[in-house]
């Protein structure tokens, strides 16, 4: 029998919520469409390996990875409320 776990359930739960806020915010509404183009431009744009600089370089690489990260999470969030998804984590389990 397949059991399930009720707080995985109501974790899966709260996430479609999350993710669908995040699809009516960043992809419907004009206004978040052109807060996501801001971010983008700002932080996901640019970002690059920095490659000049010994450790500067590499402090610097991870800082835009950072930033870049956050503008992925928006990305894959807006994805899964569309019905795709595309995490790390769904990846990783369809590679099995």
């Amino acid at each position: 029998m397949d059991e399930r776990d009720p707080a995985e359930d109501q974790r899966l739960a709260q996430h479609r919520r999350l993710a669908a806020l995040y699809r009516d915010i960043f992809e419907i509404d004009k206004r978040g469409q052109a807060i996501y183009e801001d971010l983008y431009n700002r932080f996901a744009k640019r970002a690059k390996v920095h490659t000049d600089g010994g450790i500067d370089a590499v402090l610097k690489t991870y800082k835009d990875a950072a930033r870049r990260e956050v503008i992925e999470h928006i990305v894959t969030m807006v994805n899964f409320g569309n019905g795709v998804d595309d995490s790390p984590t769904h990846q990783e389990n369809d590679n099995e």
